[in-house]
C-alpha cells in the first residue's frame, strides 16, 4: 500500500493543527455555527441525531494492522467501543465528542490516516475493488490509479467547493465489485486492440432522490490522460452544475439535462486545452505509484495443500465456509478471505474495539499485515495460504466473523438509519436484524443462493437500496415508520435501478414480505438461476401479486 513521504506526513500534521485551532475558536465563540460548518465538514465531522459522527478516509479500502489497532484504540477511548465500516470503504465513529476530534485526528496522523474530504462538497474517497491486485479476473490492478486520483484531488483548490459532493469509483476486473456505474464518475480499466491500458469513462451515475445508471461518455481514455480528462469533467460540472437547489446539484442532473452526448462534447472542448498540460501523467509517475503496490513475498506451492484437502473432506462446515467466504487467488496456494461482519444480531458493518485488535493480529499472522474494507461492509484478508485456512476459520468462528453468508440474503448492506442519522425517516438496523432472524436457517439460505439485499433509512440511499436485488427504503407516513420495497436492482457490471413493488409496508410486516418474495423466486426459478436472473425473466408482476394478496 502507499506509504506517506515526509511531505505527505507534514501536510497531514499541519491540517490537524489547523483544525485544532478552528475547533478552539469555535468553542470560544469566535466562529459561528455556519462558519464552523464548512470547516468541520472538510475534516469529516457531521452532527448526527445523538452526537457528532466522524468519518475516516480509507483510500481504496486499504488498511494495515497498525492502522486497525489505532482504530481500536480510538473506538475504546473516544467512542463507545466500536467502529462502523461504510459502503465507501471508510470507517465511521458515531459518538466522538466535538472537542476531542482534534486529538483523534492527531492520533490518526501517527498511522498515516486522516478524515480530509470525507464530507463536504468536494471529491470524496475514491473506491475500488476489494480484490484489486489479487483477483483472477483482473485486467489491471486499480489501486495505483486510485492513489493517483487521491493525490490529485486532495486539497485541489479548484474543486473544494463543488455544487455538491463528488464520488469516483475505479474497477479493473471483469466483475464490477465497486458499483462503478452508480458513481459521479466510474472508470473501468480496459485494454484496446493494441494492448494499451486505458479507461472506459462513465459519468452521471448516482442514487439518492434521482437514481441513475451512468452513461458511457468515452470508450477509451489512455492512462496518461486520466487526470487531464477528470479535470475537464470537473470543470464542466463546476461551471454548469446547479447551485440554486441542492436536490438538483449532482452531476447526474446536469448530464441528464444536457444529454450525455452534449455533456461529452463540452468535456472534450474543455479537454482540448488540458490534454497535454501539466497534469498529463508521465509513465515514470505511474510506475512510481505502481511500485507501492508490488506483490508481497508469496511462497511457491506445487499443488493443493494435503491438510487443506483433508479438512475439506472431513468437515462439512469448513467446506461450506471455504466455498462461500473465500475466493480464488491469482497465486496458486493462496486464497482471498472475506470476514463477514453480518452475524445475526450485529449491526451490519460494526466491529468492536477488541475484535479490531484480533483482526489486526490475524492480518499479521495470516495476510502480510494487511486488511481491506469492502463496498459490502465486510473485511478481507487478501493473501492467506491455503494451508492456514482451517486454523484461520477456527479463530474467525470465535470472533463471530465466520458466518458463511457472503453474497447471500443475510449479507445485508445497511446504513445506520434512524438509530443515528438525523436525516433518516426510519430505522434500518432493526429491519436488517428482523430479516436475518427470519432467514437464520443456513441450509435454506444457501438454497436461496446469491442475493443482494440493501436497506436505506431515507432517500439519500446510503444503504444503496436502489441497486439491491431486493431494496428496502424507510419512509415516513404521518410520523410512522414504513418501508418501501423494490426489486431488480444491480450494482455490478449489469447495473440497474430496482423497480418499486408498490405501497409501503409496516415495520412488523417486512420479514413476511421478503419471505413471500423469496417463495415466488423459488417457485419460478429454473436450474442455475440466481434471484436476479429469475426476476429479469418473469419481471415484477408475480412478486407484486403475491406480496399484496390477502390470502398469502
Amino acid at each position: 500500500m502507499y506509504l506517506y513521504t515526509e511531505k505527505d506526513q507534514k501536510i497531514i500534521e499541519q491540517r490537524v493543527a489547523q483544525y485544532q485551532n478552528q475547533t478552539e475558536r469555535y468553542l470560544a465563540g469566535k466562529l459561528s455555527d455556519d462558519e464552523f460548518l464548512v470547516l468541520r465538514l472538510q475534516n469529516g465531522l457531521y452532527i448526527q441525531r445523538h452526537a457528532p459522527m466522524l468519518r475516516i478516509a480509507v483510500p481504496h479500502g486499504m488498511l494495515n494492522s497498525k492502522q486497525i489497532r489505532m482504530l481500536a484504540h480510538i473506538s475504546r477511548h473516544f467512542d463507545k467501543g466500536y467502529a462502523h465500516f461504510s459502503t465507501r470503504q471508510n470507517v465511521q465513529f458515531n459518538w466522538p465528542k466535538l472537542e476531542q476530534v482534534p486529538e483523534i485526528l492527531k492520533l490518526l496522523a501517527t498511522v498515516q490516516m486522516h478524515a480530509i474530504q470525507t464530507s463536504g462538497s468536494c471529491i470524496r474517497n475514491t473506491t475500488s475493488d476489494q480484490y484489486a491486485g489479487v483477483a483472477v479476473d483482473e485486467v489491471a490492478d486499480t489501486r495505483p490509479y486510485c492513489e493517483i486520483i487521491r493525490q490529485w484531488s486532495t486539497f485541489h483548490p479548484e474543486f473544494t467547493l463543488l455544487p455538491r459532493k463528488f464520488k469516483i469509483a475505479v474497477s479493473g476486473a471483469l466483475t464490477d465489485r465497486a458499483a462503478t456505474q452508480v458513481h459521479d464518475i466510474g472508470l473501468y480499466v480496459v485494454k484496446n486492440a493494441q494492448g494499451e491500458t486505458g479507461f472506459q469513462v462513465f459519468v452521471g451515475g448516482g442514487l439518492g432522490r434521482t437514481p441513475i445508471v451512468a452513461p458511457l461518455i468515452k470508450e477509451f481514455l489512455p492512462e496518461k490522460h486520466l487526470l487531464t480528462y477528470l479535470e475537464a469533467i470537473l470543470r464542466v460540472y463546476n461551471r454548469h452544475g446547479r447551485r440554486d437547489n441542492k436536490y438538483k446539484a449532482r452531476i447526474k442532473i446536469l448530464v441528464k439535462a444536457l444529454t450525455p452526448d452534449v455533456f461529452a462534447k463540452k468535456v472534450d472542448d474543455e479537454w482540448a486545452d488540458l490534454r497535454d498540460g501539466p497534469t498529463t501523467l508521465p509513465e515514470a509517475e505511474i510506475e512510481r505509484i505502481r511500485a507501492c503496490y508490488q506483490d508481497p513475498e508469496y511462497l511457491t506451492f506445487p499443488g493443493d495443500n494435503e491438510s487443506f484437502i483433508s479438512h475439506i473432506e472431513s468437515n462439512p462446515s469448513f467446506k461450506i465456509w471455504v466455498n462461500r467466504n473465500t475466493v480464488q487467488h491469482k497465486t496458486p496456494g493462496y486464497r482471498i478471505i472475506n470476514l463477514s461482519l453480518k452475524e445475526t444480531g450485529q449491526a451490519p458493518g460494526d466491529v468492536s474495539d477488541t475484535a479490531l485488535e484480533s483482526i489486526a493480529d490475524l492480518a499479521d499472522r495470516f495476510s502480510f499485515g494487511e486488511v481491506r474494507s469492502t463496498h459490502e461492509q465486510n473485511l478481507v484478508l487478501a493473501d492467506v495460504q491455503q494451508s492456514d485456512l482451517f486454523e484461520l476459520w477456527n479463530k474467525l468462528k470465535t470472533l463471530g466473523f465466520a458466518t458463511p453468508n457472503i453474497g447471500l440474503l443475510t449479507d445485508i448492506i445497511c446504513c445506520p438509519g434512524g438509530d443515528f442519522c438525523a436525516l433518516a425517516n426510519a430505522k434500518s438496523i432493526p429491519i436488517a436484524e428482523q430479516i436475518q432472524r427470519r432467514f437464520e436457517d443456513m441450509d435454506y439460505l444457501h438454497d436461496i443462493g446469491d442475493l443482494d439485499l440493501n436497506i436505506s433509512g431515507c432517500m439519500n440511499a446510503c444503504g444503496h437500496h436502489h441497486v439491491g436485488h431486493i431494496g428496502i427504503l424507510g419512509v415516513d407516513k404521518k410520523g410512522q415508520e414504513f418501508y418501501q420495497v423494490s426489486l431488480g436492482g444491480s450494482a455490478n457490471e449489469d447495473a440497474a435501478i430496482g423497480k418499486i413493488v408498490g405501497p409501503s409496508f409496516k415495520e412488523e410486516d417486512i420479514a413476511n414480505v421478503i419471505e413471500k418474495i423469496i417463495h415466488v423466486y423459488l417457485e419460478n426459478r429454473i436450474e442455475g438461476e440466481r434471484f436476479i436472473d429469475t426476476y429479469r425473466r418473469i419481471e415484477l408482476a408475480p412478486f407484486k401479486e403475491r406480496v399484496y394478496a390477502k390470502n398469502h
